[in-house]
């Protein structure tokens, strides 16, 4: 005998806004979420100083996440909330 379930939402999502997205970079800070991957952190140098050197961004977070898999840890969660904006990536 089988069950056959049917995964359909049928609740309306709350609606969501984007965030609000700054006009320029210069002088804010910027986190970098790295999920750890390999070839993660070259990727992310070149990034670091490409934003700091031509966006003036004055400061530079770089966090990376324990488990590539799994969402990010309350740690880095309340880091984010300093920020003015964040790069999460990812890489191979």
């Amino acid at each position: 005998m089988f069950e056959i379930l049917d995964p359909t939402y049928n609740e309306a999502a709350e609606e969501l806004a984007p965030a609000v997205r700054p006009a320029s970079l210069e002088g804010l800070t910027v986190g970098i979420v790295s999920n750890g991957k390999q070839n993660t952190a070259t990727f992310f140098d070149a990034l670091e100083q490409e934003l700091r050197q031509h966006h003036g961004v004055a400061s530079v977070v770089r966090m990376t996440k324990g488990n590539y898999s799994a969402p990010a840890e309350a740690e880095i969660m309340s880091a984010a909330q300093t920020w003015h904006a964040l790069i999460a990536g990812i890489g191979d």
